[in-house]
């Protein structure tokens, strides 16, 4: 009796454990083809997002070219690559005008199985191409956009490509946690800003918990940053300014950096949505539109000639000659031409984004700023990093991943508390002039467009 009473404990735990074999080799099998899809998509992300830098950069210099070579002829073809930028939009994917990020806030909220078609109104490859194209001819018109934004909606449809390729025998995956991940690769590859990427998803692109998709974000996160910096080496988006330290009794500087920016930048947000609606209700027709754009691309020849070169593109040249030469100070109508261009480029309806274009913006607020302040030559770049910062959050209101991304493009850890600070101020007076987000505004809007 003894003997069997062993033998069929033996037996019993015998089962026990190849069925405890069985359970987890399923899981892992499971959670393995789970995440083969984000792998696959990051992977395809960071590429796409290496090339779209780099013609990106290529289209930024040949536009800015062509407006030093030619300033009277920029009368004639930036109009014309204005009109052509959005043409594209118009006749190909009306969904892929301006920045992208509310086109997948919007995703992002609609992503479930009833909504499915329209969510591929607003993502999806064609529109990830046209997105490139239009935001390229507007560049070649020297127009004042950035490739952040785009970069996010171009991601967000490669992963949604990715999950529509997966059989109907492929474990579930969460279209609405591809989406999330796909904006948040987007953003990790198109600065090199991998706590940027994850901050913004928590901050802005989802009100969800993050324990519920918190490992796909991470691995992608990684996974697209490390495929952009096999591609480009580990580069830093602005490099590293020099900062040398402060006392407390510089905090004023702080908090007034900070309010002023963040204004400006809310300011710059209510402004072009108001303008948007303007255009909306008074120029429906296709000529009216045609002249309108064309219209738009004369004014911001004008504003070319009258301000500079450096009123188009990103920016970027700008924001590196405040931060790395002794060239700091700036003149009043460079941040009318930061603050006007995109205006004026965004009301075209192509493509392009206003983060960068809000950085630059920024930095050279901050260089006026720290000039009517008469803050010495050695805190020049401080101010306008918190600037920049401040200005960001105005339009986006999102402090937390202003702050990062500031601090990830140059790696100065030292004003992480400066950058915060200026962030939360920033974001405290926005709230005054207006209680959504320039993004929160417009997601609405593409949400009715998709139904």
């Amino acid at each position: 009796m003894h003997h069997r009473i062993t033998w069929l404990t033996q037996k019993l735990r015998d089962s026990l454990e190849w069925l405890q074999y069985k359970i987890v080799n399923k899981e892992v099998r499971t959670l393995t083809l789970q995440a083969l899809p984000f792998w696959t998509a990051s992977i395809l992300t960071g590429f796409v997002a290496v090339a779209y830098e780099k013609l990106f950069s290529i289209f930024e210099h040949l536009g800015a070219l062509l407006v030093i070579q030619y300033p009277w002829w920029s009368f004639v073809f930036i109009p014309v690559f204005f009109l052509l930028s959005w043409w594209l939009v118009w006749q190909f994917a009306p969904t892929a005008r301006g920045s992208g990020i509310p086109q997948l806030m919007a995703s992002i909220e609609l992503a479930n199985p009833r909504h499915d078609t329209r969510v591929d109104k607003l993502l999806g490859i064609r529109i990830a191409i046209v997105k490139i194209a239009s935001s390229l001819s507007m560049l070649l018109g020297h127009g004042a956009i950035g490739r952040e934004g785009p970069t996010l909606q171009i991601s967000a449809s490669i992963f949604r490509f990715v999950n529509r390729l997966l059989p109907s025998f492929w474990p579930p995956v969460s279209k609405r946690i591809m989406l999330v991940t796909g904006g948040a690769s987007g953003l990790a590859a198109a600065f090199n800003t991998p706590l940027g990427g994850i901050v913004f998803v928590v901050e802005e692109l989802t009100k969800t918990h993050i324990t519920q998709f918190r490992t796909a974000v991470f691995a992608s996160v990684i996974i697209a940053g490390m495929t952009a910096q096999a591609l480009l080496g580990p580069y830093l988006y602005l490099g590293f300014p020099k900062i040398t330290p402060v006392g407390f009794s510089f905090v004023w500087v702080i908090i007034v950096a900070g309010m002023v920016s963040g204004v400006a930048g809310a300011y710059l947000a209510k402004l072009l949505l108001f303008l948007s609606d303007w255009k909306n209700k008074h120029f429906k027709s296709i000529p009216r539109q045609v002249l309108f754009v064309l219209g738009l691309g004369l004014l911001f020849a004008t504003l070319l000639y009258l301000t500079g070169p450096q009123t188009g593109g990103s920016g970027k040249d700008l924001m590196n000659r405040l931060l790395f030469t002794d060239h700091k100070q700036a003149k009043w109508y460079e941040f009318a031409g930061r603050f006007l261009g995109p205006v004026l480029s965004y009301l075209c309806g192509g493509a392009g984004g206003v983060f960068a274009t809000s950085l630059s913006a920024g930095a050279t607020l901050g260089a006026l700023i720290a000039q009517v302040l008469q803050v010495t030559q050695t805190n020049y770049n401080l101010v306008i990093l918190v600037s920049m910062v401040g200005y960001l959050t105005g339009v986006t209101r999102s402090p937390f991943t202003s702050a990062i991304l500031v601090l990830e493009m140059t790696d100065r850890h030292s004003a992480i508390f400066y950058l915060l600070l200026a962030a939360m101020t920033a974001n405290l007076v926005g709230f005054y002039v207006d209680r959504k987000s320039f993004y929160e505004h417009l997601k609405e809007k593409f949400m009715g467009e998709a139904s």
